[in-house]
This record gives C-alpha cells, structure tokens and sequence, in this order.
C-alpha cells in the first residue's frame, strides 16, 4: 500500500496544478505556488502548494504547507480532505480516477485491523482532548500569565497537556524535542462536540512558545467551527487567535467568545442561534480584512450586526500587555455599542 500511495502521490505531483484546479478551486496561482485557505478548499492565501521543483531541486512538486497551522504534505492529503476521504483505499480510488487511471478489484484479504486512531482526525483531536488536564496551576496558566492574561474563568475549552509529541518540519533543528508541554484548545461545533484541536507547544518552562519552527498547529475539522469561551448569547465577540480573544476577555468576562484560530475559519464560522449583533476583533492585514468583510456580507442575510474592533497596536493582547486592562477597556468603550459597554466592560 505504502509503495502504491507513494507512486500515485508521485503522478499527481506531475499534474500539481491540475490537482489543485480541482480539488482546491477557490485559491490561485501566483508563481511556482497554488494559494488557498485552507485543505478544505477555503478562499484565503494560509496553505500553499509547490507547482514545481525549485531552481535549488529542495522543494518536491505536490507538498504542501499550510503557514496558519503548520501542518504539511502531499497531494495526496489534499484529495483526502477534499472528498472527505475515510480511508487510504478510498483517497487511493479518487487519485485513479483524477489521473485516468483503472481501479484494482478488491482484495479479497480482510482488511487490517487499525487500533490506533488516524492522525488529524477528529476521533485523534477528542484523544488529545480527553488526555489533556486543567490548566490552573499549570504551565499554561503560567504562560498566559506572561501574556498578562490571568482572568481564565469560562476557560473550560483550554487544557494542559505535559509532553504532547511535536511532528518536526523540515524547518525545525534536527535536535528539536519529540515532545513539548502545550496548551490544547477544544474546536467544537455550535452543539459543544469537539471536532478538532489547536496545540500551542510551550518552553519546559512555560515561560514563552517553545523554540520549535511552527509552535502553534491545529487538527481535525475546523471550518465553521472554533474555540468557544463563556455562552452563546445575543451578543458575543470573534477574533482569529486564543490569546486576542482571552485579552477581550479580561476586560469583557461574561461576552461569549469565539476563536476562529485563522482568517479564513474566522470569515466561515457558523453563527449560533439568537445570535444579533457579533464584534470581529480583526487583525490588521489583508487577511483580517477579507474576513470581516465576508463575515458581513454572511451576516447581513441573516439580519445580525457586524461591528469591527480595532486594536491600537497589532492586536488586542498587544495592547493589554503594553497598556493594561485600564486603557485597553477605554479603547473598546467608545468602539462597542453604548448599552453593550454598558452591561460588558468592567474597567475602563
């Protein structure tokens, strides 16, 4: 199986914008590069497919990196995510069918038995989840702190986990760690099931992010979905990182929260019901702005508010930890509609 999977990733690296015409319809090329969002085909420049060998012969045709969550690979994981592909003979099947190829008959073998849960699966995200523990007295309360971020009431999406392995990249020093403490962040969806994972691996000390290449890498199925703090409610905030939204949250603790963990998950995540008006704490680039921008226009045919937040600096746990809770909530007063500021700020 192993040899047939590396033939036919092998062909269709041959075919890389071929490939990434179908499967990923809504990026583009620029370059020896194919741009998209995300492996699920989301409008967006995060992930990025080689075209092409490199001048220098180091980069592969048909691998692929997404630089949101630094998740990497080939072609094939493209077709799988694509089509929602449940095993490799199924990814296998719809490589034949884009490259002509003819399909083998089955085998009459029983298929082997699979005791581990696959990678980047959903079923792998609730694993790491469930093996995770509480994050008070933790390093990760000891590395929020250090982001000035101390109020974790409602946090109950956050976990620590002691010595969760980090998959090392081509970017990453051969001697790097195989294990790091992380925060582990719960991706559910609007009925609190977890469909994914988001890992920040941290120093042994919790002091900063571990000195690894990609410290920050997300798993399982994230479109639509996020990282949620506190409820639902009729007014709540978005943003794209954890740590913004856990700055908003100092100084606004009981508005409900929600993480899209990029821009392109930000623009697509699905709204809750009751839901009337949504503050989008945008970062400042061309990313942010496409989201918010799509976020309204999403918005807008279903009669909910969108009101942009602004940071003074580049984001919002920026300014906490440069001006303090004080300013950080004068700044949101006169940004957030009165009776909201009213009921929500505690400071400022």
């Amino acid at each position: 199986m192993a040899s047939i999977a590396s033939d036919l990733s092998l062909a269709l690296a041959d075919n890389a914008e071929a490939v990434c015409r179908r499967y990923l319809s809504k990026g583009r090329k620029e370059g020896r590069y194919w741009l998209v969002g995300d492996v699920h085909n989301t409008p967006g420049r995060s992930l990025y497919v080689r075209l092409s060998v490199s001048p220098d012969g180091r980069g592969a045709a048909g691998k692929w990196t997404d630089a949101q969550s630094g998740d990497h690979g080939d072609l094939l994981d493209i077709i799988a995510a694509a089509r929602n592909c449940r095993t490799m003979r199924e990814t296998l099947d719809e490589a034949r069918r884009f490259l002509s190829m003819p399909t083998p008959p089955p085998t009459e073998d029983p298929p082997a038995r699979r005791d581990k849960t696959p990678a980047g699966t959903p079923e792998a995200a609730r694993r790491l989840r469930a093996a995770s523990k509480s994050i008070f007295r933790s390093l990760v309360a000891t590395y929020l702190a250090s982001r000035h971020i101390t109020d974790l009431a409602g946090c109950e999406a956050l976990g620590h986990h002691p010595h969760c392995w980090y998959r090392p990249s081509e970017d990453d020093d051969p001697a790097v760690l195989p294990a790091w403490p992380a925060m582990i962040a719960a991706v559910t969806d609007l009925e609190g099931t977890v469909t994914g994972v988001h890992r920040t691996w941290l120093a042994l000390d919790g002091s900063d992010k571990a000195p690894v290449a990609y410290p920050r890498r997300a798993m399982g199925h994230l479109l639509g979905h996020g990282v949620r703090f506190g409820r639902s409610g009729r007014v709540m905030l978005a943003g794209e990182g954890i740590e913004t939204m856990l700055s908003l949250r100092q100084v606004m603790p009981t508005a409900g929260t929600i993480a899209g963990l990029s821009a392109a998950h930000l623009a697509a995540i699905l709204f809750p019901a009751g839901l009337q008006r949504l503050y989008v704490a945008r970062d400042d680039d061309p990313a942010g702005a496409g989201a918010l921008a799509t976020l309204t226009e999403r918005a807008s045919a279903t009669g909910i508010e969108i009101v942009p937040l602004e940071p003074k600096l580049d984001d919002f746990n920026s300014d906490l930890r440069a001006f303090g809770r004080d300013r950080l909530a004068a700044n949101l007063r006169y940004q957030l509609r009165a009776e909201d500021a009213e009921l929500y700020l505690t400071t400022g």
